[in-house]
């Protein structure tokens, strides 16, 4: 092979090289333009960090663990109670559970309404003002129990599930008072439970709350309480 040859062979060799290399930090700096850029992190609400502990009970023997513990309602002025004097008396409510109110399950039976047919309620017992009560946690038929102690109750004390909501929000909630800022979580547990206006899915959202005869018409706006006014 002739000297001029190889001169000619090295040329190409070096240019092949070049042309990698432009080529290498060409696609490299396109992938680096087209790299989809970083999302910020959104620092999600405390509350969804929050899991009460559940019982789960299939049948009157799980459920008789509610007797181990101070329970307290979820959803205020939702769930009627009933004389108890080792029978439920269905026929005569006595009232409807508060906004979170502590109670302290004596027992939990297995008692008939009048007109269930052969469907039995699943009763839990307490006491109030030295008298015996009673209301339902779930039911029997055909020997199935279906109980839902997990939604009705809280197993834990809320002021300490829900313990890094300022001391403010919790003296409202005490006094069963509502007011702007609050979120829907909060509202239920100060003046119980609310019925959506409409499909319930809009922003603002308006939710009434028949607050035990002091109705409530309340506004939120990204989740927050934003106006808050009386009910009809």
């Amino acid at each position: 092979m002739s000297k001029t040859s190889k001169i000619i062979q090295v040329v190409l060799l070096v240019a092949i090289i070049a042309a990698g290399i432009n080529l290498f930090f060409y696609l490299r700096e396109r992938r680096s333009g087209l790299a989809e850029p970083k999302k910020p992190e959104v620092a999600l609400d405390p509350d969804y960090y929050v899991t009460p502990k559940k019982l789960h009970p299939q049948d009157l023997k799980d459920a008789k663990e509610l007797t181990r513990q101070p329970v307290w309602i979820r959803e205020g002025y939702r769930f009627t109670y009933y004389p108890y004097t080792g029978h439920t008396d269905f026929q005569h409510p006595a009232g409807t559970l508060g906004p979170i109110e502590k109670l302290d399950i004596k027992d939990v039976v297995i008692d008939r309404a009048p007109g269930s047919g052969s469907d039995k309620q699943v009763m839990a017992i307490f006491e109030k003002d030295g008298k015996r009560f009673a209301f339902p946690i779930g039911v029997v038929a055909n020997g199935d129990y279906k109980i839902y102690s997990d939604d009705i109750l809280f197993i834990q004390d809320p002021h300490e599930l829900y313990k890094h909501w300022p001391a403010d929000v919790w003296k409202l909630i005490d006094t069963h008072q509502m007011q702007p800022g609050m979120n829907e979580l909060q509202a239920s547990f100060a003046i119980g439970m609310g019925v959506p206006e409409g499909s319930g899915l809009s922003n603002p959202r308006i939710v009434d709350y028949p607050n035990h005869g002091h109705p409530l018409r309340v506004t939120y706006t990204n989740g927050k309480a934003t106006q808050v006014q009386p009910g009809s």
